[in-house]
């Protein structure tokens, strides 16, 4: 039976995998005996990063409510009763109910929501919390031998769950609970100082050593590893490096699934079909065998992994998966419907994320990626008119969508668990370091107080309120700060003191500001925004609407469109006020606000954009269309490949469209997208007149498709746009995209 067939028929889901935050990347290092391999940027400790008023803050205080609510005793109800420990607690129902066969793994969760929120607030009555649910399960786990259950085994259902999955009867994903209430344990410790959350968790280990090693590798792949498991790979990997034990590490790489993992590693995409928040765990669980063990092919499985999934998986908003399957590559507009975007997958993606980026730290679009899914899912997850900040399970997508949010007892999802923890971790990427070099990855109100330099890094800001943020020094000292010139800004203005500064910022790439500062500086950066249409992969009519970093939906009250997209005139857009926009529909008048801030009513994300609507439209550059659109290339080497077209070198090279309609005398923005394989740059030249240059960097491989934005002037009906480099290479082109 698979997921979808559970959760029908019992109410039930599994949940994702649980924070195992990056050993030895802050003051976790003082607890591990191994360094990580091929890791050269690193995170602060929670306890360094205060967050500051704003909506992230709103959030993280809704769930530190529910933290200080919830029952722990109800959790631990079936522990208890599967130990024969008596218990006079109430059960709690949904997915931690008696008869529920993922019970207990909510508690994994809440163990890591724990330990961040103490982490974080130093507030002491999360440690006791945690300290206490600690204790209990080690009561259990002592006491479980006395079941006929083997030493070290910890768990809220029976031994015997181990036995039909070995067998290949059915069975609801046993390791998953395991690997959630293992990482509740190791965040314990490592976050919370918790050192019999070692011993339990260590224990654990042995039992799935002794668990495993009798089988085969045939039923390891073909059986056990076939039924989702969450992170075992990467629970066992992350003690491994916290203990040096190399049973781990074996033990970890018992859960390499080859037939996830094989095709990745030769960057082949043959995820449709399969469940999508089974397999990101595992290549979680890959990027940390590589940091424990240096063998480059797990490295090469996770970036491969995230290239595919953010390119040809993902929706607007940073989501992925349609009835939590990944489902053919680039389909988009056709899979838009109510159980799109599980929070999970979005949870999982960014655990990933920030682990490459701690990799590779020259490739800013992992980072790109972690604010497009943590402002435009994360950050909408929660319900704000919920005291206790309960969360969405899906993020619907089709046009008339609405969310529906958890409850205190009867609805532990797996969505409920990873939202405890993603409300409580806010902190954790905010702010990164290398030596004395600082990144600034995000625009977040928050205080970094860098622990032992006796700096202090103040960032004030409203975004995405406004495209600004203000970085104020306190103590003195060198520090280079490399701040994050996001790949949507059409622009980023520096100041220092007051004092404007010279300096390029390049879309998608970092900008370093190296001096020596002193108390009281101020660094301000102004970042430029334009309202985008990004376009769904698989129908360039159908897209969503961005105003820089932001996704913003229609609002459409108690209306169901019924998936049926409205008609968005995109031309006629009006600014209302802060982050809202007005316009006209297909339905008529349309408000428009950011997607993090949609709740209690139904809405659009994507929207029908072509034709006579005064949407965007979109010119290709690929050989196979080029003619279609009364365009001209001249290039020496022109490859008319399927990908993109080359231009090439100099006046003599190309891409001419000679019919780029447009309603409406003006300024047009245009969306240029390009192969970034090499950072160049590219002039628009308009009706015979020289119009802008805008850099388009490398943000990635010659497969990698990056967007640079820059206004242009149009007459009304048919214009002429050539792109180019007189002086040097211009970038390979993939399309433009030209708005109303």
């Amino acid at each position: 039976m698979d997921r979808r067939t559970l959760l029908t028929s019992s109410g039930a889901a599994l949940v994702a995998g649980a924070l195992a935050p990056l050993i030895g990347s802050g003051w976790e290092a003082a607890y591990a005996a191994r360094p990580d391999t091929g890791v050269s940027v690193f995170a602060f400790p929670l306890s360094a990063v205060t967050l500051q008023p704003g909506p992230f803050l709103d959030n993280m205080n809704r769930t530190l409510a529910y933290l200080s609510f919830v029952d722990a005793d109800r959790l631990l109800y079936n522990f208890r009763a599967n130990a024969g420990i008596a218990t006079s607690a109430q059960p709690c129902g949904g997915w931690e109910s008696p008869t529920t066969e993922l019970r207990g793994h909510s508690v994994g969760h809440l163990l890591s929501a724990l330990a961040q929120a103490y982490g974080n607030t130093r507030n002491t009555a999360y440690k006791t919390k945690g300290d206490a649910l600690v204790s209990a399960l080690a009561a259990c786990q002592a006491a479980s031998p006395s079941r006929g259950y083997h030493p070290g085994y910890l768990s809220a259902f029976p031994e015997n769950f181990f036995d039909r999955l070995e067998s290949g009867q059915t069975v609801w994903a046993p390791y998953y609970t395991i690997h959630k209430i293992m990482a509740g344990l190791l965040d314990q410790y490592l976050v919370a100082g918790n050192t019999q959350a070692l011993s339990v968790v260590t224990a654990m280990a042995g039992w799935v050593k002794t668990r495993t090693d009798p089988l085969s590798t045939t039923t390891m792949q073909n059986v056990v590893l076939r039924t989702e498991f969450g992170g075992m790979p990467e629970v066992l990997t992350n003690l491994y490096q916290v203990s040096g034990n190399p049973d781990h590490l074996a033990t970890a790489q018992r859960f390499d699934h080859q037939q996830i993992q094989n095709p990745l590693a030769a960057d082949q995409d043959q995820l449709a079909g399969f469940h999508a928040n089974t397999q990101i765990p595992k290549i979680i669980g890959a990027i940390r065998e590589y940091h424990a063990s240096g063998t480059t092919r797990y490295r090469d499985i996770a970036v491969n992994f995230w290239d595919i999934v953010t390119r040809h998986h993902t929706y607007a908003n940073g989501g992925n998966s349609n009835g939590e399957y990944f489902q053919a590559p680039d389909a988009i507009a056709s899979q838009l419907s109510d159980t799109t975007c599980e929070c999970c997958n979005t949870y999982n993606m960014l655990k990933l994320s920030r682990q490459l980026f701690f990799t590779n730290p020259a490739r800013a679009d992992y980072i790109d990626y972690y604010e497009q899914a943590l402002f435009n899912q994360i950050l909408g997850q929660q319900d704000p008119n919920s005291s206790h900040g309960f969360v969405t399970y899906y993020t619907p997508l089709r046009a008339g969508g609405i969310k529906t949010y958890t409850n205190d007892y009867n609805d532990f999802t797996c969505d409920h668990g990873t939202g405890m923890e993603s409300n409580t971790k806010y902190a954790d990427s905010i702010y990164f370091y290398a030596g004395e070099t600082l990144y600034v990855n995000l625009f977040i109100a928050s205080t970094l107080t860098w622990p032992g330099r006796g700096l202090t890094v103040t960032q004030t800001t409203t975004f995405p309120s406004a495209n600004s943020t203000r970085l104020t020094i306190g103590g003195s000292g060198h520090i280079a700060v490399k701040v994050r010139v996001p790949s949507w800004t059409t622009g980023m203005t520096v100041a220092i003191n007051g004092a404007s500064q010279s300096l390029t910022a390049t879309p998608g790439t970092y900008l370093t500001i190296d001096r020596t500062w002193a108390s009281g500086d101020v660094l301000d950066l102004t970042m430029g925004a334009t309202l985008t249409f990004p376009r769904a992969n698989d129908n360039a009519n159908v897209g969503a609407v961005k105003f820089g970093a932001i996704l913003y939906a229609g609002e459409y009250g108690t209306t169901d469109l019924r998936g049926t997209l409205p008609t968005l005139q995109t031309g006629g857009l009006t600014a209302a006020g802060t982050l809202h926009f007005t316009g006209t529909a297909s339905t008529g008048a349309v408000s428009l606000i950011p997607f993090y801030k949609m709740h209690h009513q139904r809405y659009t994300v994507y929207w029908n954009l072509s034709g006579s609507s005064g949407g965007s439209s979109s010119y290709e550059a690929e050989s196979a269309t080029l003619a279609g659109q009364a365009a001209v290339r001249s290039s020496s080497g022109a490859s008319g490949g399927a990908l993109v077209g080359y231009v090439g070198n100099g006046t003599a090279n190309y891409l001419r469209f000679t019919n780029v309609a447009a309603s409406r005398a003006g300024s047009h923005t245009v969306i240029v997208y390009y192969a970034a394989g090499a950072a160049r740059s590219v002039t628009l030249t308009v009706n015979g007149v020289a119009g802008p240059t805008v850099s388009t960097p490398s943000t990635g491989g010659w497969d990698t498709i990056g967007s640079v934005s820059a206004s242009v002037t149009l007459v009304a009906g048919t214009n002429i746009i050539q792109l180019g480099n007189a002086t040097g290479w211009a970038p390979d082109l993939d399309r433009i995209v030209v708005a109303a």
